[in-house]
Parts: C-alpha cells; sequence; structure tokens
C-alpha cells in the first residue's frame, strides 16, 4: 500500500460509519489555507462537527513536530478535532504532545480493531461539545419565546434546562470510563415528561449510553432550530 491508497483507506472507513469523509481537500483557515489528507464531518439540525485527519504512511514513527503541526492546524481552521493516522507508531514526545489535547495520535489498523469503542468515545466528545452550544444558546434566548417554542416548560412539559443538566451528567460519568453509568434518580423519574424520552435506570454499554444522550441533544437541538424557524 501506498501513502494515497492509506488516504483512501481512512476515508472510506469513516464513510463506512455514515459520516462524510473527503480526501486531499483544502481549506481556509484564520491566517492561511491548509492541505488536508482526509476531511470528516458529521451534521445534525445545522451543528456540524469536523475532524482532520492526517495520514502517515512512513517507515519511521512520527515526530513531535507533526503533532504540533495538526494541533495549529485545528485551531487555525476552528475544527473540532484533529486525529493523526501512521501504521508505524509515534514518538515519545509525539504522545506527550497529544495528551489532554484534541489531537488523537492513532493507526487506522487501531482504529478499525476497537472501532467500536473509539469512534463512540470521539463520538461522545463531539455530542458534548454540541451540548455545550446548545446550553449557550438556551440561555441566551428570552424566556417567554422558550416557552413559546417548548423549550421551557410552563408545568409538566418538555424542558430544555433539565435535558442539558442530565445530559452533562451522564456524560461526565461516561468519561470517567466506568459502566454501568447510573443515572441521577430524579433525572429517571421526570425523564417521560421532562425530555420526552424515558431514561433507563442504567446504561451497561457506552452505545447505550451515546444512544439516549444523542437522541436528547437531537430533540434540543430540533427545538432550538424551531425557535430560530419562528421568531427569524
Amino acid at each position: 500500500m501506498d501513502w494515497k491508497k492509506y488516504q483512501i483507506e481512512t476515508a472510506n472507513f469513516f464513510q463506512s460509519l455514515g459520516l462524510s469523509a473527503e480526501t486531499d481537500v483544502t481549506i481556509q483557515g484564520i491566517r492561511t489555507k491548509h492541505d488536508i489528507d482526509v476531511l470528516v464531518k458529521s451534521n445534525h439540525a445545522g451543528f456540524e462537527a469536523i475532524w482532520i485527519i492526517e495520514c502517515k504512511y512512513w517507515q519511521t514513527k512520527v515526530s513531535k513536530l507533526h503533532v504540533l503541526a495538526l494541533r495549529e492546524i485545528v485551531n487555525d481552521t476552528g475544527a473540532d478535532r484533529g486525529i493523526l493516522l501512521a501504521e508505524n507508531g509515534f514518538q515519545s514526545g509525539a504522545i506527550e504532545a497529544a495528551n489532554l489535547t484534541n489531537v488523537q495520535v492513532t493507526s487506522l489498523n487501531n482504529v478499525e480493531k476497537s472501532a467500536s469503542s473509539a469512534i463512540i468515545a470521539m463520538q461522545l466528545r463531539d455530542i458534548f461539545d454540541r451540548l455545550i452550544s446548545c446550553k449557550k444558546i438556551y440561555w441566551d434566548l428570552p424566556k417567554e419565546r422558550r416557552i413559546a417554542v417548548g423549550l421551557t416548560p410552563i408545568i409538566g412539559s418538555y424542558s430544555g434546562q433539565f435535558a442539558i443538566n442530565a445530559g452533562e451528567d451522564l456524560i461526565a460519568k461516561a468519561f470517567r470510563g466506568i459502566y454501568p453509568v447510573i443515572p441521577e434518580y430524579y433525572h429517571i423519574m421526570i425523564s417521560p415528561v421532562m425530555f420526552e424520552q424515558e431514561m433507563p435506570t442504567s446504561f451497561v454499554t457506552e452505545i447505550e449510553l451515546y444512544a439516549f444522550i444523542k437522541i436528547l441533544v437531537e430533540k434540543l437541538e430540533d427545538k432550538i432550530k424551531l425557535y430560530y424557524e419562528t421568531y427569524q
């Protein structure tokens, strides 16, 4: 395999997960243009997440400089995440440079082997970003209009605030990586009315948890979209 086929295989993999993936894309950053190996996008209700994938099909290990370069590209373009793929590994400095950042270093082989867990973990981080965006928008909207579009209840109906609180609680527990995840009892009790979906008493796997939170956030995004359709 050569580097070009490596790029194509990478794009095909992300496409198989239902995501949009293009190879050899040029995008404009704040300071300059950047040539991207693989650009991955997911979109729902106008909320878009962007991942920049760099493919290094080399015989040697990738150095810290390439991680730092990808971090700069991610920051300049406003992408949500950068992923550096290399089949022959990374120098210790590269791994350290990626720790606690929005850049991940791995290989396509490893991603494919642990696809479910790795992708769900990334999707959880992205759904968290979407939830935080919703939270900011929610509190910027006038209360009387939130009530009018069903975001804020008068009594005994859907509550965007409680949905946000429950979503933050579940994702915080998911990030700890300890399963089963047990929701707050209060959230379980109010979920059929306040979230318009019944919350389980526990989530045994991250897939179950992600599926629930995805619906929770999508419902919130849809109601925010209705607000803008109504008032703008």
